[in-house]
């Protein structure tokens, strides 16, 4: 209900603005718009819009796959794309909206439309790292080049088009740390709330509410590009996606690596941590298996061959980043 609310509220906004612009706005706001069937709006109200329309068509949708093929938990099941895609662009389409404004605005306006750039930002990164949860969020998988190939996919194309978008000489690393923030807000908030499970079979008792578990390692990286990035910016597009990428990915493994041999040790099964929660359809008999490392890739070479996929992913995705942040630059519509 939440989720659907905030796409019924996105949707009233952008269409009082879109309505606004098109009947009641003066001749400044018409020629900052764009056209679109007869209306004049926004870019970003426009995306926005068609991303809560997307939503909302999810939800039937959802309930007919339910009621056709039965409950499941998956998270890239057909309705759940549908609204994962409906929810990026609509934050899309709200980055589009305030760069718009951010890249027409001086002095202390500009800085206020450029923090909320970063935290939408930051809400575009929580998605996208959602997405690839099944990976990201499998503390097993991080000795596994499959959790590194997945991580530098979602997070450059976020960080460094926002970083590009923004213009702050620290922007990677201010969204990465919202994105924390707000990942250890859930983890540390979601178990006050009681809970208990609706569904079966039921092989854990739960009482309380069962939170994602603790962030992936972001930060590290998020300096590495930051600082990469500025330190080879008169060096071309490709060269600053290549160097920054690369550090990403450094950074990555050189901070997750070790700091999953701690998420497997009994010091980080604590509220802090997050790592002695589970859900209902675990058996306790296999609680252990959180608790140790599984390899995705059944052979040293093909764990190599990996990285090496992963690192040419992080730099292909902190490429794109580029172009798309760099275009949001010159949005003034």
């Amino acid at each position: 209900m939440a989720i659907q609310f905030g796409a019924v509220l996105t949707g009233l906004a952008c269409a009082y603005l879109i309505l606004h612009t098109t009947f009641a706005g003066d001749a400044l706001a018409k020629d900052a718009s764009v056209k679109i069937w007869g209306f004049r709006g926004p870019l970003g109200a426009f995306i926005s819009a068609w991303g809560g329309f997307a939503m909302l068509t999810s939800a039937p949708f959802d309930n007919w796959w339910h009621d056709s093929f039965g409950l499941d938990v998956k998270i890239l099941s057909p309705p759940h794309v549908v609204l994962v895609i409906g929810i990026f662009f609509m934050g899309f389409g709200g980055l589009v909206l305030i760069a718009g404004r951010l890249n027409l605005s001086e002095g202390a306006a500009r800085v206020r439309l450029n923090h909320l750039l970063l935290y939408v930002g930051s809400l575009l990164l929580s998605l996208l790292m959602m997405l690839g949860f099944e990976y990201l969020g499998d503390q097993t998988l991080m000795h596994s080049a499959i959790f590194y190939r997945v991580l530098g996919m979602v997070a450059p194309l976020v960080l460094m088009g926002v970083a590009q978008a923004s213009g702050h000489k620290w922007a990677a690393t201010i969204v990465a740390a919202i994105y924390m923030g707000m990942w250890l807000a859930g983890l540390w908030i979601f178990p006050l709330f009681p809970a208990e499970a609706k569904l079966g079979p039921v092989f854990t008792q739960v009482t309380r509410m069962v939170p994602l578990g603790f962030p992936v390692l972001l930060l590290p990286g998020a300096f590495a590009l930051d600082y990469l990035r500025k330190r080879f910016a008169d060096r071309g597009n490709f060269v600053q996606a290549v160097t920054a990428g690369t550090g990403f990915f450094a950074a990555g493994i050189a901070f997750n690596w070790p700091w999953a041999n701690f998420l497997m040790k009994p010091a980080a099964r604590t509220w802090v941590f997050g790592m002695g929660y589970f859900g209902y359809f675990m058996r306790p008999s296999d609680y252990h298996l959180a608790w140790e490392f599984s390899a995705y890739e059944k052979t040293r070479a093909e764990f190599w061959i990996g990285l090496g996929i992963a690192l040419v992913a992080t730099i292909l995705s902190a490429r794109v980043g580029m172009m798309w942040g760099n275009w949001l630059g010159r949005v003034r519509r």
